[in-house]
């Protein structure tokens, strides 16, 4: 189960360390509004449903500090060869089309020790920051 803070479930990005305090940056400075998780190993793996458009959700650095609030505006399962180009960018990890961001998604998704496969089905939720 996902932790939660004021009522709200909480939201990890990348891992722990470095990843996670640039992922959240990005997102406090304005500039990601997207991200992708797993759907076998992120939301079934720990019996948590996939967000829904409206849906809160508190951002939380390493210590787990509630560092900002972002709602929800769009969620889709697709498969990873689905992914497209407008979630890339939205993403802004660098990725500047769909074909990038498959290949550093599944760079990093081997390196934590998942199998990702062109069907693998991933979850890619829109949000804006609300504070």
């Amino acid at each position: 189960m996902f932790q939660r803070i004021n009522g709200m479930r909480t939201i990890e990005f990348g891992t722990p360390g470095p990843s996670r305090e640039k992922l959240v940056n990005l997102i406090l400075h304005g500039e990601k509004r997207a991200t992708a998780g797993l759907l076998t190993s992120d939301y079934e793996a720990e019996g948590e449903p996939i967000e829904h458009v409206g849906e809160l959700l508190a951002i939380v650095d390493d210590d787990g500090t509630h560092v900002g609030t972002m709602q929800v505006t769009r969620c889709e399962v697709l498969r990873f060869a689905d992914v497209p180009d407008e979630f890339a960018l939205a993403e802004a990890e660098g990725d500047l089309n769909a074909a990038d961001f498959r290949a550093s998604h599944l760079a990093y998704w081997t390196r934590v020790g998942e199998t990702v496969t062109d069907d693998t089905l991933i979850v890619t939720v829109y949000f804006d920051l609300m504070q």
